[in-house]
């Protein structure tokens, strides 16, 4: 279906679990409405993704608007590649590291006016055993965080709550060994954690590489080689800022595709949400979706 600047029908939908998502919508609403969007409201049904909902409505409408947090954009991600209908954010989860990452404002308010008047680019997105995701999965400690935070806590404490239960986890926390084949080569790891990020922002605000981005046409790995947990908190500036990959205990590189083998099936955390397990075969979806965003910066 096509449709004028003025004249667009978006499919409009708010995940009420989300942190921000049971809050009152009518002024950004208003605001979609005032520039010529007519809202078609829909929701996942029992058992149905947000995935579905777009596939089943692909007909209705010429953008997807999605309200809620990087795991709300997840859940949307293979009915945006499937339809290949733009995407409109409006940040209204715990962490938002996507909006984060593509420079979406952090007010909804201002998110609205964003899909109203700017102009769709294309996203690259990451993909591990066929799971799509924005920003970042990982195996090891992020995944095991992923499984202890309930959506309850994400909620109550927000950022908080993410330090809370790492901190615990943290304590106790061991090396595993894993394998990793890439670009012809294959090297046994003992790490904490590893990592293939997408874009730049993940985990409430921790970066993935300094320079990264949703479009630059590659995945950036990292694997937390420390063997104690001292090593780590010495090394979390750097993980904020995305420069940890200078440090001697800390692999990283750039590459489009990898293949990360374990022991024993371990899970893959994708965006925060616990999706796939080892082994696991990343690549990347170049210019997958086109999402509601400022012009790059050249």
């Amino acid at each position: 279906m096509s449709g004028s600047r003025q004249g667009r029908r978006a499919l409009f939908i708010v995940n009420p679990n989300a942190r921000s998502g049971g809050r009152n919508t009518d002024a950004i609403r208003a605001v979609l409405e005032a520039g010529g969007i007519t809202l078609v409201d829909d929701r996942p049904g029992a058992d149905e993704k947000i995935a579905e909902v777009i596939l089943r409505r692909r007909e209705d409408c010429d953008l997807v608007i999605v309200g809620g947090g990087d795991g709300s954009l997840n859940a949307a991600a293979r009915g945006l590649v499937e339809t290949g209908l733009p995407l409109g954010v409006l940040p209204l989860g715990t962490a938002n590291d996507f909006a984060r990452t593509v420079e979406i404002p952090p007010d909804p308010l201002k998110a609205a006016e964003l899909i109203v008047s700017g102009q769709p680019r294309p996203m690259d997105l990451g993909e591990v055993n066929g799971q799509l995701f924005f920003n970042v999965a990982s195996i090891g400690f992020s995944a095991d965080l992923a499984a202890q935070l309930s959506e309850k806590a994400k909620k109550m404490f927000g950022k908080l709550g993410y330090g809370i239960v790492a901190a615990r986890l943290l304590a106790r926390s061991q090396l595993f060994t894993a394998y990793l084949d890439h670009d012809g080569t294959t090297e046994k790891l003992k790490t904490l954690q590893v990592s293939v990020g997408n874009g730049k922002y993940y985990g409430g605000g921790m970066s993935v590489e300094q320079t990264a981005t949703a479009d630059d046409g590659k995945l950036d790995f990292y694997s937390l080689e420390v063997d104690h947990w001292w090593r780590l908190l010495k090394l979390l500036p750097s993980l904020r800022k995305g420069t940890h990959g200078q440090w001697d205990d800390v692999r990283a590189f750039g590459t489009t595709e990898l293949v990360i083998r374990t022991s024993r099936p371990r899970p893959v955390n994708t965006d925060g949400e616990l999706t796939t397990h080892t082994p696991a075969h990343f690549k990347l979806r170049r210019h997958a979706i086109e999402v509601y965003a400022p012009p790059a910066k050249s």
